[in-house]
């Protein structure tokens, strides 16, 4: 399902048919749930916005209302089963909208995405974004007050939007090409004096001198005769600088880095062949680089770098699929994977490359193949049984021992970022992951590795958590905090903002924990790490109410992600069904080896004691004893079920009861 504001109110299905939405009422009251933007709007606040004198049976008509959206927007609901799109909240109703479903709230995060890109792709992006345009925005409801801020918001953020790509398109050399649409843009909009001059400056750019000075004077003109003003400072002083061609009007003066970017990539493109083995090399680097920019940059950077690997394979050259695949030694610190398929197709790629590279040769390589196939083969040790002989962590293995005996500290930086992906192979590892962190930390002081020296730190924290140092977690969230703003690393805070709700969760009351994760989970909107979004905030909620005792109750319609299989069976007890949670822990598997392995088992043991369950008592046990020392979950450095300890000793009486 799909909604439109962006234009007049619109609806349309997964096969891009339009909805029905009957009358003006309907669209209004879908109008407004989706100005709301996902919150509730109590029936008395409806009632107020649709009528200026609402009549007798106002209160019967917007439930009609709602009842017929429903109908229209969940056409194959069985009678009776609670909706899952148009809800029924407290003393009113919420459209739960999901953030990809809404033209307008796609053009603000694309729009957002594009702040620190290329000029070339932010031109692209950007005119994506205004293409999503279909008119004024809420155009059927313009008149009601209740629409008249959202409306000058998305209009302002679209007026905004069309100068950006103005900019983007001059500093990747096409002044020309800015300005037929800026010409539109200041006719429709003749008080924008930031569009006025863009205009004269692309077109002073395109070598219509003559031309950059009409414009400026015509803006004079109009901002006099229709506001009564005289233009400020900075449009008299561009018409001053074009009349004395100002240096810095010329788009190579000063080189900035947009203008940099916009010549170096030009040169490429004319002096390397298209077809050039260097092309893939060079864009494999790029991806490297592109993946730590932020959400848009990681999501581009994951497909892109498949493409060159997949490309550089073709060419049926090993040592060159080698290095396109060993260059991008991007830190990763997170062991549920964002893109499975992607991953297995990566991993699949360096096995084959490995086996076709000339023995006794390229070690180098190879120990970056291996680090590549223990990276991206995160959360894949076998949940149950020994693990010392899988292969991820045996490739995390030789490529450490590789790159210790050529002495190479990137790769062994790399290596040892292997090495911590899969030092997972049980519970109550931390102080292995801390020395590994420690090692990384040093090496890449040392050696100028910003990233992984941001790495280290993150690693470190999440080790400290575990082991309930707050005062060294937050040395080192303070320390990549630092690090992240020096070198432009957004996706850092995901991280450090989420420890610091944990760290509010084992030092402040409930309700004040409860805020700063759903404050923190804002930060994940757009980081393009759906392999640590989906399902975490709700499984941060759950494990800290049932830390503090209170009762666990749960929305039918809560999204658990991939943590479902541990989390329903603690649901099930909780609402009194305990024969069936007894039987689906029975049936369970174990949960992944990964950061949250001792969070999801004592999730298990909690369920099992309140049942009854022995069996899964005594497998929690076993499971959980390594880590007795630990808190269980703030090895993520992000949740915790408070310390294991507790969990045993619980485990333990309920068994000796037994």
């Amino acid at each position: 399902m799909e909604f439109g504001v962006l234009g007049p109110v619109a609806a349309w299905d997964d096969t891009g048919a339009p909805l029905a939405l009957k009358g003006p009422r309907h669209r209004a009251v879908l109008a407004r749930l989706l100005v709301a933007r996902r919150r509730v709007v109590p029936v008395a606040r409806l009632v107020a916005d649709l009528w200026e004198e609402p009549p007798a049976d106002a209160v019967s008509a917007v439930r009609t209302f709602v009842a017929g959206l429903r109908r229209s927007l969940e056409p194959e609901r069985p009678p009776r089963a609670p909706a899952r799109l148009l809800v029924t909240e407290g003393p009113g109703y919420a459209l739960r909208a999901d953030h990809d479903s809404v033209d307008a709230w796609r053009f603000e995060r694309l729009v957002g995405s594009l702040a620190h890109v290329p000029p070339t792709e932010a031109v692209d992006g950007l005119g994506s974004a205004l293409e999503l345009w279909r008119g004024p925005a809420y155009a059927d409801v313009a008149e009601e007050p209740w629409a008249r801020a959202e409306r000058s918001r998305l209009a302002e953020l679209r007026l905004t939007a069309v100068e950006r790509r103005a900019e983007a398109r001059m500093a990747s050399g096409a002044a020309a090409e800015a300005v037929p649409d800026l010409d539109a843009h200041v006719a429709e909009h003749p008080w924008r004096e930031d569009a006025w001059q863009l205009l004269a400056l692309a077109l002073y750019r395109s070598g219509r001198q003559t031309d950059a000075l009409a414009v400026l004077r015509r803006a004079r003109q109009l901002l006099r005769e229709h506001l009564g003003v005289d233009p400020g400072p900075r449009l008299n002083r561009m018409e001053e600088d074009v009349l004395r061609h100002a240096h810095h009007l010329d788009p190579g003066f000063g080189d900035s880095a947009a203008q940099v970017w916009a010549r170096a990539t030009a040169a490429y493109e004319s002096v390397v062949p298209s077809r050039a083995r260097a092309r893939l090399e060079s864009t494999a680097g790029l991806m490297r680089d592109l993946a730590v920019t932020g959400g848009g940059g990681l999501e581009a950077a994951r497909r892109h770098r498949l493409a060159a690997v997949e490309a550089a394979e073709q060419l049926g050259d090993p040592e060159l699929t080698a290095r396109v695949i060993g260059v991008h030694d991007v830190p990763a610190l997170w062991t549920r994977s964002d893109d499975v398929h992607q991953s297995e197709r990566l991993v699949g790629a360096a096995e084959r490359t490995l086996g076709l590279l000339p023995p006794g040769r390229h070690d180098a390589a190879r120990a970056r193949l291996l680090a590549t196939i223990a990276v991206e083969s995160r959360g894949a040790l076998p949940p149950e049984g020994p693990a010392s002989d899988a292969r991820p962590l045996r490739a995390a293995r030789q490529a450490e021992e590789i790159a210790r005996r050529l002495g190479d500290a990137p790769l062994l930086v790399f290596a040892l970022n292997g090495r911590f992906m899969q030092a997972f192979e049980h519970t109550g590892l931390a102080a292995r992951r801390d020395r590994i962190g420690a090692e990384i930390l040093s090496l890449a002081a040392r050696n100028s590795l910003a990233t992984h020296e941001v790495l280290g730190h993150l690693i470190r924290l999440q080790a400290r958590c575990a082991r309930a140092d707050l005062v060294g977690a937050d040395r080192h969230a303070e320390a990549a905090d630092a690090l992240a703003a020096r070198h432009e690393l957004p996706l850092v805070t995901v991280f450090t903002t989420g420890y610091r709700a944990l760290r509010t969760a084992l030092t402040e009351p409930l309700p004040a924990a409860e805020s700063a994760y759903r404050a923190a989970a804002t930060t994940l909107t757009g980081a393009g790490m759906p392999g640590l979004e989906s399902g975490l905030l709700p499984l941060a909620l759950l494990c800290l109410h049932v830390r503090h005792g209170v009762s666990v109750t749960a929305d039918p319609h809560t999204d658990w992600g991939p943590y479902e299989p541990w989390v329903r069976p603690l649901l099930l007890a909780h609402e009194g069904r305990e024969e069936e949670a007894v039987q689906l822990l029975r049936t369970v598997p174990a949960p992944p080896r990964d950061h949250l392995a001792e969070a999801l088992w004592c999730l298990l043991a909690h369920t099992a004691t309140k049942v009854g369950d022995h069996p899964t008592m005594r497998r929690a046990h076993t499971a959980l004893a390594p880590a007795a020392g630990e808190l269980a979950g703030a090895g993520s450095g992000l949740l915790t079920l408070g310390p294991v300890a507790d969990h045993l000793d619980t485990l333990a009486l309920g068994l000796r009861r037994s």
